[in-house]
């Protein structure tokens, strides 16, 4: 009884530094992103137009990396990822064109996509083995790791070079890997074992037990599949909001507000510890409000921030919005994510992370857009608005959920 206990510690530990590791990352990337538009010469819709390379990148590889894990396994999947995400990201920094900046953009999305995908179906299979809601914690140590990593581009920005700070991402992310991935290349086939012994009937209350049946199960019906689809609808407006912050919160506090580039860079670090904090105490929170009240309240949260947070007048109140905007948006997509997974299994979590991961790569470049057309503190409106439309598609589910 230790050793299997044991055996599942570990992987969850691994897990949570995968997660993390994506998350610093990604942050790393994105707070030099003025830099890089400076670097290129870009216009707000030619760099949307670059970003959306993320977007192409993740939404194709994501679509392909179910049948890889099927066939490889989520933890070798997750491990290549891993190594493409970390040399990736040194290669923005290399251009100096929207054109060349787009092109490496579409790897870097790609390794981003195709991680995502595999360990969150690694972590549906853990969460299943251990029968206890900790979806929320593997995406708190994401937000953390994002944390990180925009505090130490805020720290760096002044004094390191994009391909400096970038290359040692790299460095850093290879290094990370090297001492994880034993760990999970050593224990295949994580969950399915122990999830398959006690008998199938979802517990309304239990967050992530249904989410991990490799056994075969019914086809979900029409009902069914328009619920995860619904699901995914909230995991795609809620993570907006993430992409929204990362790729133009920075760039939103510098122009408009006068922010020194590291100042600028806290911007998402707020964002990214209040996200921490949300998701830490996510398993709390559901166990005492339920899905429905999360969803609702973390929504209304998330509008109100995002609307101050945009439209504030002052550096100060713009941060605070940025947070109170993390604290609401914390446990959205977990709560999408798990309980589509409850309705459909496998699948249902591979359809609400494409929807959700996809608005996060995608948010961007249409906001990019909107700069141009209105003003980037008008195009930031569309994330409260986007938390506002979250929040009422779970009061509208109330019945179907049950929670």
């Amino acid at each position: 009884m230790p050793g299997p206990h044991s055996d599942l510690a570990r992987l969850r530990a691994a897990l949570t530094v995968f997660f993390a590791l994506d998350g610093f990352i990604f942050a790393g990337w994105v707070v030099r992103i003025p830099a890089i538009k400076e670097q290129t010469g870009a216009s707000p819709s030619t760099l949307g137009l670059a970003l959306l390379g993320v977007s192409a990148g993740a939404v194709v590889t994501m679509i392909l990396t179910g049948r890889l894990c099927r066939r490889f396994g989520n933890h070798q999947v997750t491990v290549a990822c891993a190594v493409l995400l970390s040399f990736s990201v040194a290669l923005p920094p290399l251009t100096h064109s929207a054109l060349a900046l787009g092109a490496v953009l579409l790897v870097f999305g790609a390794a981003y996509g195709g991680i995502n995908v595999a360990f969150n179906s690694a972590a549906v299979e853990l969460v299943a083995a251990l029968r206890r809601p900790i979806m929320p914690s593997f995406h708190a140590a994401f937000s953390l790791g994002g944390m990180i990593g925009a505090g130490l581009g805020a720290l760096v920005a002044g004094s390191l070079s994009p391909t400096r700070h970038l290359l040692g991402l790299t460095l850093t992310g290879l290094l990370v890997t090297a001492l994880a991935a034993p760990t999970l290349l050593r224990r295949r086939p994580p969950g399915p074992p122990q999830a398959a012994e006690p008998p199938r009937p979802p517990e309304p209350t239990t967050g992530g037990r249904p989410t991990a049946s490799t056994p075969p199960r019914p086809r979900p019906d029409r009902r069914t599949r328009a619920l995860v689809a619904v699901f995914g609808l909230i995991a795609l407006c809620t993570a907006y909001g993430e992409g929204a912050l990362a790729d133009w919160g920075a760039l939103h506090l510098e122009q408009d507000l006068d922010a020194s580039p590291g100042v600028a860079a806290i911007g998402y670090s707020c964002f990214a510890l209040a996200m921490t904090l949300g998701r830490l105490s996510g398993t709390v929170l559901l166990e005492r409000l339920g899905r429905t009240r999360t969803v609702v309240a973390g929504g209304a949260t998330a509008a109100a921030g995002m609307l101050l947070g945009s439209l504030a007048p002052s550096l100060w109140a713009a941060l605070f919005g940025f947070a109170v905007a993390g604290l609401g948006l914390a446990n959205l997509f977990p709560v999408a994510v798990e309980r589509a997974g409850a309705l459909a299994g496998p699948s249902g979590v591979a359809v609400a992370s494409t929807l959700g991961y996809g608005g996060m790569l995608l948010g961007p470049p249409v906001i990019g857009f909107m700069a141009d057309w209105f003003s980037l503190p008008a195009a930031l409106t569309s994330v409260a608005a986007l938390a506002a439309i979250a929040a009422l598609i779970g009061f509208a589910t109330r019945r179907a959920t049950a929670q």
